[in-house]
């Protein structure tokens, strides 16, 4: 059931950015923000990187758009970058974030990444990555709203 409603808010951002070019992607919420359904895509790649590969299946890889330089790369550097690069390397680390967890047992434990004296398990990622897709398919919807008038799930 995890696995099912992940898989819907996955497709559920997705569907938010259909037919839309790369200029409409790109626009932003509202200044000073730089919130757009782009960088919903590239943070939502990060977020799978981080909690599915790096933290429950401890697979050594660095993150894609974000460093210690530049904490928010997910978002602020999308005027530069391609969408069709972006949206495919999405679906890409899906299906790798999928593998990486395939054969663990949701009691699976591991330490946060962050503060290695907390544990958490993969059962607790999945609820924590279903909550931030969630939230962020509110805040694509509000984009996708603004950009086209297009509303719904």
């Amino acid at each position: 059931m995890l696995q099912a409603w992940l898989d819907f808010h996955r497709d559920t951002l997705l569907q938010k950015c259909a037919g839309l070019d790369a200029k409409q992607l790109g626009e932003r919420a509202v200044a000073p923000s730089s919130l757009s359904l782009h960088g919903l895509v590239r943070h939502m790649s990060e977020v799978e990187r981080g909690w599915f590969r790096l933290a429950a299946a401890a697979i050594d890889v660095d993150y894609i758009y974000c460093s210690t330089d530049n904490p928010d790369g997910d978002f602020d550097d999308t005027e530069q970058a391609d969408p069709a690069t972006d949206f495919a390397l999405f679906l890409q680390e899906i299906e790798l974030a999928d593998a990486a967890v395939a054969d663990l047992s949701l009691e699976h434990t591991f330490p946060h990444p962050r503060r290695p004296e907390l544990v958490y398990n993969l059962r607790w990622v999945y609820i924590h990555m279903i909550e931030e897709y969630a939230r962020h398919n509110g805040h694509a919807d509000l984009l996708r709203e603004r950009i086209d008038g297009a509303t719904g799930d």
